[in-house]
């Protein structure tokens, strides 16, 4: 197994530059995958900043490459979750925060928008301090 960075996933998403696109490619075709939690909350940010890709275009990339057979992210269950959440409304950092903070039984936060968006998802209450 091998560990992916940011750059080399980002490639294989945009195909944006012809010859890291193919080197990308050989790597997922040859080779089991492992992405970190890191490297998919970097991912979304680059492609939401750097190449304009709405929620939905963002989660369906990810969704995409995350359920290719040789694939392995760090915690699968809780990228889902943070996928679903994003789709509906909350931004990937704070659903992937939120999903990886679960077994809490608060997360504070200063961010208003955070709190009234995550009210109801998961047992993890979002709240201001």
């Amino acid at each position: 197994m091998i560990a992916v960075d940011t750059n080399v996933v980002v490639r294989l998403l945009t195909q944006d530059d012809e010859q890291q696109y193919n080197q990308s490619l050989k790597l997922f075709q040859e080779h089991e995958i492992f992405i970190p939690d890191t490297v998919i909350l970097e991912t979304e940010w680059v492609l939401r900043f750097a190449y304009r890709f709405n929620p939905k275009e963002i989660c369906e990339a990810l969704r995409n490459l995350l359920g290719l057979p040789n694939v392995q992210p760090a915690n699968g269950g809780l990228i889902a979750k943070a996928l679903q959440w994003h789709e509906n409304g909350l931004d990937f950092a704070d659903a992937l925060h939120l999903a990886q903070s679960q077994h809490c039984a608060a997360m504070y936060t200063f961010d208003r928008q955070f709190v009234n968006r995550a009210k109801g998802l998961g047992g993890c209450n979002v709240q201001q301090p």
